[in-house]
């Protein structure tokens, strides 16, 4: 082809070197030679798999080029460069002749590999050296090519014209083999609870250097060091030197849910190493908990899942207002079921995680006994898991609460309504909310506000309340029923009883145990959020309870908030603004200090779980 030849060329982006001389492009004559570079795919390659070396948003980071001449000597006098921005080496100054580009391009930092690359003469002499002492896979990609071409003169009709014969593209392969481990687990949940992986790779001979003629010489008898499987798990080697299969070990460490630890060992052979090649390594990991049936629920495992939260700031209004699908009782915020179609169930009204949680399951058509059914390494704050039961699936070995092992067949589906359950976690916080013993039954109502609206679309004293408000009705409501059974609660009731009156004013004297009984009762409230506008901070009485949002935002420490929200739950206890629960000593005084006081002994101790003041999606 003629001297203006088109190749075509992939997109790249480069850091500029070369050999030869070093000229600006606008200094060259129009009669350069053009070679576009592009890397060719590794022999065999049909996986996207993760690079070796991370993507810098350049095609080479480092290009070194040569031209010679048909006996295999360096061409001097040579006008050349290489342009990043097409990813093309460009010469001029070339007679009539036979010749052979060589290049060599690099990804990544050769200094780390502590390569030596030197100057060339000819043809045979050493380009590229690795060290001896090199034991462990490249840091760097390093890629090479020698592609002949001719240049000749032909006759045409303006005369003489230099003419080019050469490949459109010229193909730059990798110098080094890529070993890629993959592992294969037939329990999901062993996959999860993996703590680490690691190779152990014996002894072996690799070439350590690179000549311009692309052959590969000197040999370093290495053993690479142990490396690590838990992020990167494809490696690039040299190739061996003297053909020998490439052997090691495969290691995996696992954990269970009762904080044991399991480490496996498996042995591997794989091919020789050869440069652009990708070596697969697969390990099927035979696993002690491979027939377990239980759900252990690791951090990973539940990242990967995906699983839904409740009350996030994009829930629909006409999901958290409707009981069916958003309500809870105080005492049992964590709700555990197993659904028709056989998955496992668990809802979690909490603004804070809950840690080392493990479901046990009874089945009386199967076992008397409770069995182990689902470990979490942590529940998250508002979870919404859902998760197929292997018992429905599958079967498997489970362990009972007394220590056996029982090993069941696949259930059907329709058996998941007997289930009951239990729960049990060593968290601190597990503690304090199994002290809630007097729960109450909270849901969310808009009382005919429009939380879509900007304004809230005000009804009344009521405008609509959204999940950031819900999400603080759920803290303060956690707070509010673990409180009234504190020991503290109980003596500043009755160390000032005289205080107390009821509805006939204060004569009408109530006894600290009437109070602990009406706050202790069962109640099912519906909560909603209070319309500023018409002066009103908060509304309540029988089931309807409001505040408006300064209130549900500064309970935590402000015990004016606090005021207002027992006067509330005064009237929802049945007294009158004549009584001493309302505007008096019980809401005004007693209640709301004790709540702001000893908000570091209940179970939402700090507004930072929520951080509703920075939310967005609070009214203006």
């Amino acid at each position: 082809m003629k001297k203006s030849f088109l190749i075509v060329f992939l997109c790249g982006l480069i850091l500029t070197a070369c050999q030869q001389e070093w000229v600006d492009p606008s200094e060259m004559e129009e009669s350069r030679i053009v070679f576009r570079l592009h890397d060719a795919a590794y022999e065999g390659e049909t996986l996207n798999r993760q690079a070796s070396v991370k993507n810098t948003g350049k095609m080479y980071d480092r290009v070194e080029f040569y031209v010679v001449d048909e006996a295999g000597r360096v061409v001097s006098n040579l006008k050349g460069f290489y342009d990043a921005s097409s990813s093309a080496i460009q010469v001029e100054g070339l007679q009539e002749g036979e010749y052979t580009l060589l290049v060599l391009g690099i990804k990544g930092d050769e200094r780390q590999d502590e390569v030596s690359i030197r100057k060339l003469q000819s043809l045979s002499d050493l380009w590229l050296i690795f060290p001896e002492h090199l034991s462990r896979p490249l840091q760097a990609d390093y890629f090479y090519s020698n592609t002949p071409f001719s240049v000749h003169k032909e006759l045409g009709a303006d005369g003489w014209e230099t003419v080019v014969s050469a490949p459109s593209l010229v193909r730059q392969k990798r110098l080094a083999g890529r070993v890629d481990f993959s592992f294969a687990f037939r329990n999901p949940y062993v996959r999860t609870a993996v703590v680490h992986k690691s190779v152990d790779w014996s002894e072996a001979s690799f070439f350590t250097a690179l000549s311009g003629d692309g052959g590969l010489s000197g040999e370093a008898r290495l053993k690479v060091s142990p490396l690590s499987l838990d992020s990167d798990t494809s490696f690039c080697l040299l190739p061996v030197s003297d053909g020998v299969p490439l052997q090691g070990e495969v290691t995996v460490l696992t954990r269970d849910y009762r904080g044991n630890e399991v480490e496996r060992t498996f042995d591997f052979e794989m091919e020789p190493v050869v440069g652009n090649h990708i070596h697969q390594v697969h390990t099927p990991v035979v696993h002690p908990d491979d027939e377990s049936g239980l759900m252990f629920v690791t951090t990973q495992a539940y990242d990967e899942g995906k699983h839904a939260q409740i009350l996030h700031d994009a829930e629909p209004k006409a999901v958290y207002t409707d009981a069916g699908q958003r309500s809870f009782n105080t005492s049992r915020p964590l709700q555990v079921e197993a659904v028709a179609d056989g998955r496992l169930h668990v809802r979690f009204y909490s603004p804070r995680a809950l840690k080392g949680v493990l479901i046990r399951a009874r089945f009386p058509s199967v076992s008397d006994e409770y069995l182990d059914l689902a470990y979490f390494d942590s529940i998250p704050a508002f979870a919404d898991f859902y998760a197929p039961i292997p018992l429905f699936s599958t079967g498997g070995m489970y362990r009972t609460v007394s220590g056996k092992w029982l090993n069941l067949p696949c259930l059907e589906a329709d058996l998941a309504s007997e289930a009951t359950f239990e729960i049990s976690s060593a968290d601190a916080y597990w503690e304090k909310l199994q002290a809630i013993r007097h729960g109450w039954n909270i849901s969310f109502n808009l009382y005919g506000g429009d939380p879509d609206k900007p304004d809230g679309g005000p009804a009344g004293n009521w405008m609509g309340i959204r999940p950031v408000h819900c999400r603080e009705v759920v803290a303060f409501f956690l707070n509010f029923t673990y409180m009234i059974d504190m020991p503290q609660h109980e003596e500043i009731l009755r160390a000032n009883e005289d205080r107390l009156y009821g509805n006939g004013g204060v004569t009408d004297k109530v006894t600290a145990e009437t109070v602990l009984r009406q706050m202790r009762q069962a109640r099912s409230i519906r909560v909603g959020l209070v319309y500023t506008g018409n002066g009103v901070l908060g509304l309540g009485g029988g089931d309807v309870f409001g505040a408006y949002q300064g209130a549900w935002l500064n309970h935590y420490a402000d015990a004016y908030a606090c005021e207002i929200m027992f006067h509330e739950l005064g009237h929802v206890m049945g007294y009158s603004h004549d009584s001493s629960f309302t505007y008096g000593p019980w809401a005004q005084e007693l209640m709301n200090r004790f709540y702001v006081d000893h908000l570091q002994e209940m179970p939402i101790d700090s507004s930072d779980y929520l951080n509703s003041k920075k939310n967005p999606c609070l009214y203006l």
